[in-house]
């Protein structure tokens, strides 16, 4: 607004300037021969109404019709019409464009809006009344009239009964044509005629023109060619107030100018849209013209034909249920009798394709090769033999009954060893198709049933996707992570699989989106989890549990040197000529940066040491990169673990114990102190579980108890203040089994006896003394064997347990079973 109000004073100090200016015309061109003759209707009052116009302003010689709304601005127009005999009326330009509230002025009683000079522009045009034209509203004028002079408004004479102002006319006078005038004017008609090019709508204004006038009048073909313009309302008001002909014709070549640019412009942009268009639409057009020749000759049908050969055909090549064939006849019947564009006919579509899609009575062939079979487990796993012989008597059981039925295993041990690439193995073995998915953090039960087709983007369970991808019914289906399913208000997954996981019900599966049973007996489901505690028990109980416990040194370094090794010496393109690894820097590096219970954290050493070397050849290294126990720390930096951690002095009161974690096996020192004080009292720290803290309890209880009988001060419990602390206090720990362990620590501490740290022991101990047997004694007995144990104390309950274990885990131990602490005293003190 501040730059239209600028613009308004700019043009009204200009009009100002040029009115007062004499108008350069020849003498003899303002002499007026006495011998014409002057009509009546030619006379122009002194005075006319004055009426204000918004949107643009209007030339001379040009006819055009206006709308008049302005109750008194009508008003003014019929009277000049109906009562004079001139018709004219003046025309101005309003210098605010929107429409806004006038000014009343209360006389009489009555409001009547007042005309200020200040509200409209100065220069204007008197314009001759030609016909009004009647409308069905009478609110509104249609008035077409001829503009004539350009007019200046000096003064407003009345306001009743409408504005009346005292004009001065500018009557456009004759030149002699020169040629500077003869060449602008030539600028102006090429200008006009490439607008005619571009917009044809001007030639019906053009002919008007010249109708009335000639090129040959330089002021009028300016005022005409500015009409043409879409110019704003200033520039075209400035080009009003310019009486002289020179400066108009300039001001008139510029915005022609800018309006071919625009025009052009818009032209441009109207052809790339009308190409487009013209386009697509030949392209329609053809394809609409193939479709029907290509119909006309029978290459090819209609949608609906050609959806309805392609189900057929997918019908044959399968064995459905009797439910499930009824159930696609019937829908096959109403798509037949649906529109394609229906949406009914999208919905039957989708659920038919799902329907045909999934491998109803298609089976991999399985291969019952029990050597070949051992082949391929040795070949992708070292060790492992319980899970291997398990794989074996699978596969023996289905080459007597000549099919192997489905089953439901599930392989539990901590991260690293093998879990999801042994699936992979075991369905190579088979010769059957694998599937993987994960089911940690899954919390919606549709993920496993599927949606209800009443949903939109509704889709079928995970199982029903799998064997969509997998286009056989019989293979193997691994569920990772089935510990970890979430539950939350959308259902519970863990459910939702006890119809999957039982033999008795995965017969006749219902998915939710199907509505039709599907037969899941021929699966071989395999689930993996760290630890069994947190897999719902009525889920548990319908899986057969393998327990795959970490591995040994030995089995470590047989891993890394058949399958770690060159594997990440392909992966980062190295060969085995470019690195070496010692087998004694492998042992050392496993004993020292990767004691994990798997080979994960072995691999990602190896990784390393990989990248080092990748990167000393990037630098045009030559020769072997050789590893050694003397370089190892050069490649993988300080040693994670050190022998201080796992030998230690021989202190009364530090016991080793093995305990059993979600990673595996591990070695844990406990540790006691007695403080002298005159109130007894018993502590525990190292942020131990319920469980430990009642086992540690029953400890202190039994050893209290039986002091005499250990030749220890019956009074010290009375005398001292004993706390047991287990160390790597940001770790919790939880279990029984370190009973045994603690109330030996405390006994160690009152007889100021130290054990050797090459003693580890495992154990729940009761208040009467006995030990009771404990589980993961393979994890365990594989820590001890990790951390260089050499002899271990063990229940007696658990002894078939250790002697199931491989030899190469046995080896090397002594191995003392007990049935009461009463053994444990003999054997240590």
């Amino acid at each position: 607004m501040a730059n239209k109000k600028q613009s308004t004073a700019k043009s009204k100090k200009s009009s100002r300037k040029i009115l007062k200016s004499e108008q350069e015309a020849p003498e003899e061109q303002k002499k007026v021969e006495e011998k014409n003759i002057v009509l009546a209707t030619d006379i122009l009052p002194e005075d006319l109404p004055i009426v204000p116009i918004r949107d643009r302003p209007i030339f001379p010689g040009i006819v055009l019709p206006i709308i008049i709304e302005n109750p008194i601005m009508t008003k003014a127009v019929e009277d000049v019409y109906q009562s004079t005999t001139h018709k004219t009326i003046g025309l101005f330009l309003s210098i605010k464009e929107e429409d806004e509230e006038e000014e009343e002025e209360e006389e009489g009683g009555k409001g009547k809006k007042i005309y200020k000079m200040e509200d409209i522009y100065s220069v204007g045009v008197a314009a001759k009344i030609v016909k009004i034209i009647p409308t069905e509203n009478n609110e509104e004028l249609h008035v077409l009239v001829s503009a004539l002079d350009r007019i200046e408004l000096k003064s407003i004479v009345t306001q009743d009964p409408y504005p009346v102002g005292r004009i001065k006319y500018y009557h456009e006078t004759k030149f002699a044509m020169n040629e500077e005038l003869k060449a602008y004017s030539m600028a102006v008609v090429s200008s006009i005629k490439e607008l005619l090019k571009l917009n044809p709508l001007f030639k019906e204004e053009l002919k008007i023109f010249l109708s009335r006038s000639t090129l040959e009048e330089p002021g009028k073909l300016a005022d005409f060619a500015a009409s043409l313009t879409t110019a704003d309302r200033e520039q075209l008001q400035s080009v009003l107030e310019t009486l002289k002909v020179r400066e108009r014709i300039d001001k008139v070549l510029l915005l022609l100018r800018k309006e071919l640019e625009v025009t052009r412009l818009q032209a441009k942009i109207t052809k790339q849209i009308e190409e487009k268009i013209s386009k697509h639409q030949r392209i329609f057009f053809l394809k609409e013209q193939l479709k029907a020749i290509q119909k006309e000759l029978g290459i090819v049908k209609d949608e609906r034909t050609a959806v309805m050969e392609k189900f057929t055909k997918r019908i044959k090549k399968l064995k459905f249920s009797k439910e499930a064939a009824k159930v696609i006849e019937e829908e096959l019947e109403k798509i037949s009798l649906l529109e394609p564009a229906s949406p009914e006919y999208h919905v039957g579509y989708n659920y038919l394709d799902w329907l045909t899609v999934l491998p109803w009575g298609k089976k991999s062939k399985d291969n019952y090769d029990l050597e070949k079979a051992q082949n391929i487990l040795n070949q992708d796993h070292y060790g492992l033999d319980d899970v291997k012989e398990r794989i074996l008597e699978f596969i023996s059981v289905g080459k007597l009954r000549k099919n192997i039925t489905g089953s439901i295993l599930c392989l539990i041990g901590p991260p690293g060893v093998g879990k999801t690439s042994l699936g992979k193995s075991i369905a190579r073995t088979l010769g059957r198709k694998f599937y993987r998915f994960s089911l940690g953090g899954m919390r919606d039960e549709a993920e496993i049933k599927g949606h209800r087709r009443t949903y939109i983007g509704a889709m079928p369970g995970k199982f029903i996707q799998s064997l969509k991808v997998v286009k056989t019914c019989n293979p193997v289906i691994m569920l990772d992570e089935i510990d970890k399913v979430g539950k939350s208000f959308q259902g519970d997954p863990a459910s939702a699989l006890l119809e999957v996981l039982d033999p008795e019900q995965n017969a006749e599966f219902l998915d939710h989106f199907l509505d039709v049973r599907f037969d899941f007996t021929n699966i071989l489901f395999i689930t993996t989890a760290n630890q069994p505690d947190t897999i719902p028990p009525a889920l548990r109980d319908r899986m057969e549990i393998l327990r795959l416990s970490g591995y040994v040194l030995e089995e470590k370094v047989e891993i890394a040197k058949k399958f770690l090794i060159p594997k990440q010496i392909k992966n980062h393109g190295l060969t085995r000529k470019k690195l070496v690894i010692k087998k004694d820097a492998l042992k050392q590096m496993i004993d020292q940066y990767a004691r994990e219970a798997g080979v994960r954290s072995l691999e990602n050493q190896i990784k390393k040491i990989c990248r080092k070397t990748a990167r000393y050849y990037a630098k045009e290294g030559k020769g072997a990169v050789v590893i050694t126990q003397e370089n190892l720390s050069k490649y993988l930096g300080k040693p994670i673990f050190t022998e201080d951690e796992i030998f230690k002095d021989q202190i009364p009161g530090v016991i080793t114990g093995l305990a059993w974690t979600e990673t595996g096996g591990t070695t844990l020192s406990i540790e006691v102190a007695g403080i002298l004080s005159k109130r007894k009292g018993f502590k525990q720290t190292g942020q131990l579980g319920e469980v430990m803290v009642e086992s540690s309890e029953t400890a202190y209880s039994y050893i209290m108890s039986a002091l005499k009988r250990y030749k220890a001060n019956p009074k010290y419990f009375d005398e001292h203040f004993v706390h047991v602390h287990v160390p790597a206090g940001a770790t919790p720990k939880d279990g029984p089994s370190a009973g045994i362990t603690m109330a030996t620590a405390l006994l160690s501490f009152i007889l100021q006896k130290p054990i050797s740290p090459e003693i580890a022991m495992t154990g729940e101990i009761t208040l009467t003394g006995r030990i009771l047997s404990i589980g993961g004694l393979k994890e365990k007995t594989i820590a001890a064997k990790r951390a260089k144990i050499k002899e271990l104390i063990f229940p007696k309950g658990n002894k078939n347990d250790f002697e199931d274990l491989a030899d190469y885990l046995k080896e090397g131990f002594i191995v003392h079973y007990v049935e009461k602490f009463d053994d444990v005293y003999k054997i240590l003190f």
